[in-house]
Protein backbone atom coordinates (compact mmCIF):
# COMPACT_ATOMS: atom_id res chain seq x y z
CA UNK A 1 0.00 0.00 0.00
CA UNK A 2 1.62 3.54 -0.93
CA UNK A 3 1.47 6.13 1.42
CA UNK A 4 2.33 9.59 1.62
CA UNK A 5 3.89 11.95 4.45
CA UNK A 6 2.53 15.13 5.97
CA UNK A 7 4.72 16.48 8.18
CA UNK A 8 3.12 19.17 10.25
CA UNK A 9 4.08 22.36 11.88
CA UNK A 10 4.43 22.65 15.41
CA UNK A 11 1.23 24.52 15.72
CA UNK A 12 -0.52 21.87 13.91
CA UNK A 13 0.73 19.11 15.67
CA UNK A 14 -0.36 20.46 18.86
CA UNK A 15 -4.12 20.11 17.14
CA UNK A 16 -3.80 16.89 15.69
CA UNK A 17 -2.11 15.29 18.21
CA UNK A 18 -4.00 11.75 17.83
CA UNK A 19 -3.13 11.78 13.53
CA UNK A 20 0.77 12.14 14.77
CA UNK A 21 3.15 8.72 14.08
CA UNK A 22 6.32 8.77 15.02
CA UNK A 23 7.95 5.71 12.46
CA UNK A 24 9.25 7.16 9.36
CA UNK A 25 9.76 3.40 7.99
CA UNK A 26 7.77 4.13 5.27
CA UNK A 27 8.92 5.32 1.34
CA UNK A 28 7.30 8.52 0.20
CA UNK A 29 5.33 7.89 -3.27
CA UNK A 30 5.79 9.54 -6.17
CA UNK A 31 5.05 13.52 -5.14
CA UNK A 32 6.94 13.33 -2.15
CA UNK A 33 6.09 14.56 1.11
CA UNK A 34 4.08 17.34 1.80
CA UNK A 35 3.73 20.03 4.94
CA UNK A 36 1.09 21.44 6.28
CA UNK A 37 0.54 24.17 8.57
CA UNK A 38 -2.35 25.88 9.98
CA UNK A 39 -4.28 29.66 9.58
CA UNK A 40 -7.56 31.00 10.84
CA UNK A 41 -9.74 32.81 9.07
CA UNK A 42 -12.79 34.55 11.36
CA UNK A 43 -11.59 32.10 14.04
CA UNK A 44 -11.96 28.70 11.48
CA UNK A 45 -9.03 26.61 11.17
CA UNK A 46 -7.62 26.46 7.43
CA UNK A 47 -4.38 24.04 6.52
CA UNK A 48 -2.32 25.37 4.07
CA UNK A 49 -0.73 21.99 2.72
CA UNK A 50 2.25 22.28 0.29
CA UNK A 51 3.61 20.03 -1.86
CA UNK A 52 7.70 19.45 -0.83
CA UNK A 53 9.20 18.52 -4.27
CA UNK A 54 6.24 20.93 -6.43
CA UNK A 55 5.28 23.73 -3.87
CA UNK A 56 1.76 22.94 -4.97
CA UNK A 57 -0.87 24.10 -2.22
CA UNK A 58 -3.81 22.67 -1.32
CA UNK A 59 -6.09 24.81 1.06
CA UNK A 60 -8.53 22.90 3.92
CA UNK A 61 -11.26 25.09 4.97
CA UNK A 62 -13.12 24.98 8.21
CA UNK A 63 -11.22 22.09 10.06
CA UNK A 64 -13.09 21.01 13.16
CA UNK A 65 -11.34 18.16 15.29
CA UNK A 66 -14.78 15.98 14.11
CA UNK A 67 -13.45 16.14 10.98
CA UNK A 68 -10.32 14.02 11.74
CA UNK A 69 -11.50 11.25 11.57
CA UNK A 70 -12.08 11.54 7.64
CA UNK A 71 -8.72 13.96 7.06
CA UNK A 72 -7.66 11.81 4.35
CA UNK A 73 -11.01 11.88 2.34
CA UNK A 74 -11.40 15.64 2.95
CA UNK A 75 -7.52 16.48 1.27
CA UNK A 76 -7.56 14.19 -1.29
CA UNK A 77 -11.10 15.66 -2.29
CA UNK A 78 -9.23 19.16 -2.31
CA UNK A 79 -6.28 18.27 -4.08
CA UNK A 80 -8.45 16.50 -6.64
CA UNK A 81 -10.67 19.95 -6.75
CA UNK A 82 -7.50 21.83 -6.89
CA UNK A 83 -5.68 20.11 -9.83
CA UNK A 84 -8.77 20.19 -11.93
CA UNK A 85 -9.24 24.35 -11.37
CA UNK A 86 -5.64 24.71 -12.27
CA UNK A 87 -5.98 22.79 -15.86
CA UNK A 88 -4.04 19.06 -14.55
CA UNK A 89 -6.90 16.27 -15.76
CA UNK A 90 -6.57 13.40 -13.68
CA UNK A 91 -8.95 10.87 -13.16
CA UNK A 92 -9.40 10.38 -8.90
CA UNK A 93 -8.87 6.73 -8.57
CA UNK A 94 -5.25 7.68 -10.24
CA UNK A 95 -4.84 10.54 -7.77
CA UNK A 96 -6.24 8.25 -5.17
CA UNK A 97 -3.87 5.30 -5.87
CA UNK A 98 -0.54 8.10 -6.09
CA UNK A 99 -1.64 9.30 -2.48
CA UNK A 100 -2.53 6.35 -0.79
CA UNK A 101 -2.72 6.19 2.68
CA UNK A 102 -1.44 9.31 4.50
CA UNK A 103 1.32 9.32 7.54
CA UNK A 104 0.95 12.60 9.96
CA UNK A 105 4.65 13.31 10.72
CA UNK A 106 5.81 15.52 13.37
CA UNK A 107 7.55 18.64 11.33
CA UNK A 108 11.01 17.88 9.76
CA UNK A 109 12.21 21.44 9.64
CA UNK A 110 12.29 21.63 6.32
CA UNK A 111 13.31 25.31 5.87
CA UNK A 112 12.70 26.57 2.65
CA UNK A 113 9.32 24.38 2.17
CA UNK A 114 8.32 26.53 5.58
CA UNK A 115 9.69 29.68 4.48
CA UNK A 116 7.47 29.31 0.90
CA UNK A 117 4.12 28.40 2.95
CA UNK A 118 5.12 31.84 5.60
CA UNK A 119 4.99 34.37 2.42
CA UNK A 120 1.99 32.55 0.92
CA UNK A 121 0.18 33.03 4.34
CA UNK A 122 1.16 36.66 4.16
CA UNK A 123 -0.98 36.25 1.08
CA UNK A 124 -3.59 34.99 2.51
CA UNK A 125 -3.31 37.43 4.92
CA UNK A 126 -3.97 40.47 2.59
CA UNK A 127 -6.52 38.34 1.28
CA UNK A 128 -8.62 38.06 4.42
CA UNK A 129 -8.88 41.50 4.68
CA UNK A 130 -9.80 41.82 0.68
CA UNK A 131 -12.40 39.25 1.05
CA UNK A 132 -13.65 39.16 5.00
CA UNK A 133 -15.53 36.30 5.53
CA UNK A 134 -13.99 32.63 4.80
CA UNK A 135 -17.59 32.16 2.92
CA UNK A 136 -16.96 34.72 0.55
CA UNK A 137 -13.01 33.65 -0.19
CA UNK A 138 -13.23 31.90 -3.23
CA UNK A 139 -10.84 29.04 -2.24
CA UNK A 140 -10.01 27.75 -5.21
CA UNK A 141 -9.00 30.93 -7.69
CA UNK A 142 -7.12 32.18 -4.28
CA UNK A 143 -4.90 28.74 -4.12
CA UNK A 144 -4.68 29.15 -7.69
CA UNK A 145 -3.06 32.55 -7.19
CA UNK A 146 -0.87 31.11 -5.07
CA UNK A 147 0.25 27.88 -7.53
CA UNK A 148 0.40 30.04 -10.49
CA UNK A 149 3.04 32.46 -8.25
CA UNK A 150 6.79 32.26 -10.12
CA UNK A 151 9.20 30.01 -8.41
CA UNK A 152 13.36 28.69 -8.38
CA UNK A 153 13.61 24.68 -8.23
CA UNK A 154 16.73 24.28 -9.94
CA UNK A 155 20.36 25.40 -9.18
CA UNK A 156 20.78 27.62 -11.92
CA UNK A 157 20.53 30.73 -12.71
CA UNK A 158 18.98 32.04 -15.72
CA UNK A 159 14.92 32.96 -16.05
CA UNK A 160 14.55 29.65 -17.45
CA UNK A 161 15.40 27.80 -14.55
CA UNK A 162 12.16 29.47 -12.93
CA UNK A 163 8.35 27.87 -13.21
CA UNK A 164 5.68 27.67 -11.29
CA UNK A 165 4.01 24.57 -9.06
CA UNK A 166 1.13 23.94 -11.57
CA UNK A 167 3.84 22.68 -14.00
CA UNK A 168 5.68 21.14 -11.50
CA UNK A 169 3.06 19.23 -10.70
CA UNK A 170 2.19 18.08 -14.06
CA UNK A 171 5.28 16.87 -14.64
CA UNK A 172 4.83 14.91 -11.76
CA UNK A 173 1.57 13.75 -12.12
CA UNK A 174 2.66 12.82 -16.28
CA UNK A 175 5.91 10.55 -14.87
Amino acid sequence: MKRTKIHTSKKLEKLVKKLIITEQDSVCGVLGSWHATVFYVNRKKCWLVTNGLTKYNVILTDIKSSDLSKIEQIFKDALFGQLIYDGIMTDFENLDSIIGQLDFLPTNNDRSTTGFQNHNLRALDWWKHEFGNLEYMPIRDLTNRLNTSPIHISQGRKMSDYTDPINEMKNMLTL
